[in-house]
């Protein structure tokens, strides 16, 4: 009996170390529970901090729901919406962003206000960059920029994106733009053409606008002429000079004389929908 009482008081000791021992890793367990921070709490706060050393994000409001930033509040622009979301998406521990940021300009925009301001810089993006080699069209709907069109290469698109994004007023951005492909034999293609056009003494005259009114959009070696002249006549010329030059293998002419295109800039406008159809 003194074996068996020894065994049994053994046995006893060892269940109540065990349970002991269980009991305080659940208490340890609760209180690690219990103190450790909420993560998506702290990215919050973090990015929230973020936000607080840029005075353009001052009315930007974040929450995070498993690891997921969800952006709230207004801007004036949307490159500031933009750039609010890149920040965001930039930041350690943020796995995807929801953009719900307003556009909010602090003096409102009409849609045919915003398409002069977008055009008229447009017009003149890129002077000495081969500004004449790229066609930009755009259209505005209720704050909605759709821009379309062809850029000879990729900085000419990102810096029209750029003056698109950037002007107060609008609220989201389509971009259609084509980007050429490269290409030498277009490269000399476009030299030699601008030159038979612009040295024209009918057309001389445009060479002295910055802006280059005819633009010149060429890809494998077909041309397309946009942009506003002054008369038929000088819409004829430009075709014709175009289509002597060697190594051109069409010429589609889409040059706008300027009564037409105050007419169709005026109906664009009664029907609500302010677009163009030629180069800004």
């Amino acid at each position: 009996m003194t074996k068996l009482n020894r065994f049994l008081s053994s046995l006893l000791l060892v269940l109540l170390l065990g349970i002991s021992n269980v009991a305080k890793a659940y208490d340890r367990s609760n209180n690690t529970t219990a103190v450790a921070p909420n993560k998506d709490a702290v990215l919050a706060r973090q990015l929230q901090q973020d936000f607080s050393n840029h005075f353009e994000f001052h009315k930007v409001a974040v929450t995070v729901d498993d690891r997921v930033a969800l952006l709230k509040g207004s801007v004036e622009t949307y490159r500031e919406k933009m750039e609010a979301e890149h920040l965001a998406r930039k930041h350690h521990g943020i796995e995807g962003v929801r953009d719900f940021i307003a556009v909010q300009p602090i003096v409102p925009v009409s849609d045919q206000e915003l398409h002069e301001t977008i055009a008229n810089r447009l017009r003149y993006d890129r002077i000495g960059y081969g500004i004449m080699f790229n066609n930009f069209e755009i259209g505005v709907k209720d704050g909605v920029v759709t821009i379309t069109g062809d850029a000879r290469t990729y900085p000419d698109k990102a810096s029209a994106l750029a003056i698109v994004e950037d002007t107060p007023g609008v609220r989201d951005v389509k971009d259609e733009i084509n980007v050429l492909p490269l290409s030498q034999f277009d490269d000399e293609l476009r030299v030699r053409t601008a030159m038979a056009i612009y040295r024209d003494p009918a057309l001389q005259k445009y060479s002295l606008d910055p802006q280059a009114p005819i633009r010149i959009v060429i890809e494998n070696g077909n041309v397309k002429l946009y942009g506003v002249v002054d008369s038929p006549m000088d819409k004829q010329i430009a075709e014709m000079r175009a289509r002597e030059v060697p190594g051109v293998f069409s010429v589609e002419n889409h040059l706008m004389v300027a009564d037409e295109h105050t007419q169709r800039v005026a109906s664009s406008t009664k029907a609500g929908d302010i677009s163009t159809t030629h180069s800004p």
